[in-house]
């Protein structure tokens, strides 16, 4: 018979990493961290005990703990992911808080979230803009029916999901706010053969040789679908923010600028559309 901190402190040594551990076994006992810390003494079950060691070993052999555990905290929700969603991370935040910056909080703006996976951000864009009507677009099936479960459970009524390969659902429409991340990872990089990324989607993680050739296609493409003022947002890797600039600079783009995350790294850049027609 083992207890929680004894669970605890095996399972930390095993993975390096506390913060783990505890999200494993919160999922297990489905129990938050402070009943964790407050039950350090009570004895695991026989069955949580075995289910805890299996998560473990499974986090051990590199499975990334929000699809071992199915969700993962994005914005203020708690948003269900599989291996067909990219894990959302907290540097996309920042798109999502630059794109409610351009929208008028009491207004029935019109936006566009390209490949949108789990729905993490057309969903926090819907949850702080209700009268905001959203389409969340993805080439997925699979990863569209996470996000209208992900809608259905959060009860967010004003996001439409709609499967097709990014602007190509909108047929003639214009919106106000075009909003994605792509993927901008080079194709040969290293990086997509280790840790997490080994297990997430690599169509929702690498884009040609420079990993812009999506970014190229949707700043392309994305103007015609822009009414006049409305603006394009996207997130892009740290040393992709001149590259992306000069892309939206060349497509006609004005105001077009890069915002930093929270680490002082390029994350996001956009452009608007001018009044001009064209």
């Amino acid at each position: 018979m083992t207890e929680v901190r004894h669970a605890l402190g095996d399972a930390t040594r095993r993975l390096g990493d506390r913060v783990d551990a505890e999200v494993l076994l919160q999922h297990v006992l489905r129990r938050p961290a402070s009943w964790l810390l407050a039950h350090a003494d009570d004895v695991l079950t026989l069955a949580d005990e075995r289910a805890f060691v299996e998560l473990v070993r499974r986090r051990q052999l590199g499975e990334p703990v929000a699809y071992i555990t199915g969700r993962r905290g994005f914005w203020s929700l708690e948003l269900e992911v599989t291996p067909a969603t990219l894990i959302p991370r907290p540097e996309t935040e920042r798109l999502v808080e630059l794109a409610l910056d351009r929208l008028a909080e009491d207004a029935p703006v019109r936006v566009v979230d390209l490949g949108t996976g789990s729905g993490a951000i057309a969903l926090s864009i819907g949850t702080e803009r209700p009268r905001a009507k959203i389409v969340a677009t993805d080439a997925s099936a699979e990863a569209l029916e996470v996000a209208r479960r992900n809608a259905r459970r959060l009860c967010i009524p004003n996001v439409q999901f709609v499967l097709g390969d990014w602007l190509a659902p909108l047929g003639e429409a214009r919106v106000d706010l075009i909003v994605s991340n792509p993927p901008y990872i080079e194709a040969d990089d290293p990086h997509l053969a280790q840790g997490d990324l080994r297990f997430e989607p690599a169509s929702a993680l690498a884009s040609g040789a420079d990993g812009l050739a999506d970014i190229r296609r949707i700043v392309g493409d994305a103007r015609q679908h822009l009414l006049p003022g409305g603006w394009l947002l996207f997130e892009h890797g740290w040393n992709q923010g001149e590259a992306c600039r000069a892309l939206l600079q060349v497509a006609g783009y004005g105001e077009v600028f890069t915002a930093q995350d929270l680490e002082k790294r390029d994350r996001v850049s956009g452009g608007r559309r001018d009044g001009w027609t064209g």
